[in-house]
């Protein structure tokens, strides 16, 4: 795939704003002059910026339908996001306690608070947005959010939260497989275009995602995965 893969840089608006000047020495260092302090650097930390494919559609009905799941993915992600904010502040936690019960009654009062305040939210969710919710929770966390309802409750909740999620169609052991699934590969593509548009806030995923191989499979029938 002829693709450039790393490369748009930018110096922080902050930095920028305090620069006051750029000069070299004798030795060639570098020396970046930040309000009258003289910093030594030999180059410049720079962030990196992924190059993306355009987007190309083979009829108008493609074109819409992933239009309908770009609408879908940028409605819930904060959800997922804020599931693997919780769930990483809980495990910090709960790593500071000794007692079961100490531990049972934190689970408790964070999931209750979780539920408290976007219970109304997530009860508005269509039955294909709710679907695309467990599988971002997998993407941000690594599990599915059945073994999360199972972890966090108990085996029994997560029973009937699964068979109730499967009269509405979702199903809570759905995974994120954006290799094997065309919808989820969209769904990544989605992700990345508007994490570099600001759009969305990036937040690292606890998968092992390699966007250009997916790219490579999906979109120039290339790959490179054994």
């Amino acid at each position: 795939m002829n693709i450039l893969k790393y490369i748009l840089f930018f110096l922080p608006f902050s930095l920028l704003a305090q620069v006051t000047s750029i000069e070299k020495d004798s030795t060639e260092v570098t020396f970046i002059v930040v309000e009258g302090d003289s910093i030594p650097k030999t180059a410049i930390d720079l962030d990196e910026v992924m190059l993306l494919h355009k987007l190309k559609f083979s009829s108008k009905a493609d074109r819409i339908r992933y239009l309908v799941l770009r609408r879908k993915t940028i409605k819930v992600y904060p959800y997922a996001k804020m599931a693997a904010e919780r769930l990483d502040s809980l495990t910090k936690t709960l790593q500071t306690m000794t007692k079961k019960r100490q531990r049972k009654r934190y689970t408790k009062k964070v999931q209750k608070y979780i539920e408290g305040e976007f219970s109304d939210e997530l009860k508005k969710l269509t039955r294909t947005e709710g679907q695309i919710l467990v599988k971002l929770i997998h993407r941000q966390t690594g599990r599915t959010a059945f073994d999360l309802v199972k972890e966090l409750r108990n085996g029994w909740r997560a029973f009937w939260y699964n068979t109730t999620a499967n009269v509405f169609d979702i199903k809570l052991k759905k995974e994120f497989d954006p290799w094997n699934e065309k919808e989820d590969y969209l769904i990544e593509d989605i992700l990345q275009r508007n994490f570099q548009s600001g759009r969305l806030e990036r937040q690292k995923s606890a998968l092992d995602i390699d966007f250009y191989e997916l790219t490579n499979k999906w979109v120039y029938n290339k790959t490179t995965k054994e």
